[in-house]
């Protein structure tokens, strides 16, 4: 039996506010609250809100059988919290179905997995914990920031207990191959691997509400379709998209809602299934291994980090933001760790990509790439001033663990004698 897998990213960047070259030094806040708040006020009410009633609805109309998948980022976790708390109130009325499996990434959608690998692991332990905390389930399937993926990166995530991952399903590694099997890694035969399918996931999410496209209008029934008439050997259909295209990249009048409601009832009639990640990981075996020597990505058509990577600006802001990483993780400054998980946001680089935009943002709040550069090196250049000023530069990173490691174990002696001492009885 055909099944479907739907999974959504959510995901929202704190977005920094217009800083300039003479507030390096003063000023140590870098958001915009009124736009982030706005922002986040706007996509919730837009999309996130009702697409979650919706789903809602929809699995306790289909008793349990409609499934579907989420990540959500840790800093779009943050925002929620601060200006739309009632967004994780309706993910963990989600969560209480058990149709919805929550899948793992990094905590702030973060490239660490290319620039820096201690802190991806971090990360992706951090980003699991607060899942749990939030949802009361851990996950258990990793899906890497804009679905990067390569062979060394999926054995870092094997390495962290993760055993099913998704990617994306692109001609240059899957070639005349169907994304819709589940395939393994190449050396690691543990590893399970779900690839997009990226013609059924792009229909929905952005050629659904296009007239000139020839499919158009694409329905439920339409949909159904073609997963029944698709090979009888091709099982797995795996839709993901960002959760924003439910509602605010096609809007409410295009009709999305009324097809994403059809979909239970068109697959029942033509015997398809809904099943999470980890369902499908139990059922089916991989019917071989795919090889991804390089990180590949679900954005534009080259399918690489070139959107994130292709330019000097971007080059230039990405090594001089993770030199410091070291020095951040050794610090205990809890407003610097912070920042330091903001900053690294996937999103701020995209701003500066001299591509054309062949993909959707929701804020597009940069005259130009030269212009979001600009302001994020500023915002930089001050956050790397206070990391200077908790660990001077002079002090190389080797020699400041190990000292850090002293005063560590030193604390640790006196908190061990402090206790003994309070538990000694004095004499009589």
């Amino acid at each position: 039996m055909k099944t479907i897998c739907f999974y959504f990213q959510v995901h929202l960047p704190m977005q920094l506010k217009r800083y300039r070259f003479f507030e390096i030094g003063s000023d140590h806040y870098y958001y915009d609250d009124f736009a982030n708040e706005a922002n986040v006020q706007r996509i919730a009410n837009s999309s996130f809100l009702p697409a979650n009633r919706l789903i809602l609805d929809m699995i306790r109309s289909s008793h349990g059988k409609f499934k579907v998948s989420f990540s959500i980022s840790g800093i779009a976790l943050e925002l929620f919290e601060q200006y739309a708390p009632e967004v994780i109130d309706s993910f963990k009325e989600l969560a209480e179905t058990g149709s919805v499996e929550f899948v793992a990434e990094t905590y702030s959608h973060s490239l660490a997995a290319v620039f820096d690998p201690e802190e991806f692991v971090q990360q992706v332990k951090m980003h699991s914990d607060t899942i749990y905390e939030l949802f009361g389930v851990r996950p258990t399937t990793f899906r890497n920031t804009e679905m990067i993926y390569s062979d060394e990166i999926a054995q870092m995530v094997y390495e962290m207990g993760y055993s099913t991952m998704l990617t994306e399903g692109s001609k240059h590694v899957l070639g005349w191959k169907s994304p819709n099997f589940v395939y393994g890694h190449s050396y690691i035969p543990q590893v399970k691997v779900l690839t997009r399918n990226m013609k059924l996931s792009d229909d929905i999410a952005y050629r659904f509400s296009d007239w000139s496209w020839s499919e158009f209008p694409l329905t439920a029934e339409k949909l159904m379709s073609w997963i029944k008439s698709a090979e009888e050997s091709e099982k797995v259909f795996s839709i993901f998209m960002g959760y924003q295209s439910i509602g605010e990249r096609q809007r409410p009048e295009s009709g999305i809602f009324e097809f994403i409601k059809a979909l239970p009832l068109q697959a029942l009639a033509n015997k398809i299934t809904f099943s999470t990640p980890a369902e499908i990981a139990k059922k089916f075996n991989p019917i071989s291994p795919i090889s991804v020597p390089y990180p590949q990505t679900w954005s534009g058509e080259e399918k690489d980090l070139s959107s994130w990577t292709g330019n000097d600006l971007q080059t230039e802001a990405l090594q001089k933001l993770y030199q410091v990483g070291e020095r951040v993780r050794l610090c205990s400054d809890r407003a610097l760790k912070r920042d330091w998980l903001c900053l690294q946001s996937s999103d701020h680089f995209h701003y500066m990509t001299t591509k054309p935009w062949t993909g959707f943002t929701v804020y597009p709040n940069y005259e130009s790439p030269y212009d979001a550069f600009t302001n994020y090196m500023n915002v930089l250049a001050d956050f790397m001033d206070r990391v200077k000023g908790q660990f001077p530069s002079s002090i190389e990173n080797e020699e400041l663990n190990a000292l850090l490691t002293t005063i560590n174990n030193q604390e640790s002696k006196i908190n061990e004698l402090e206790k003994k001492l309070l538990s000694t009885s004095p004499a009589d």
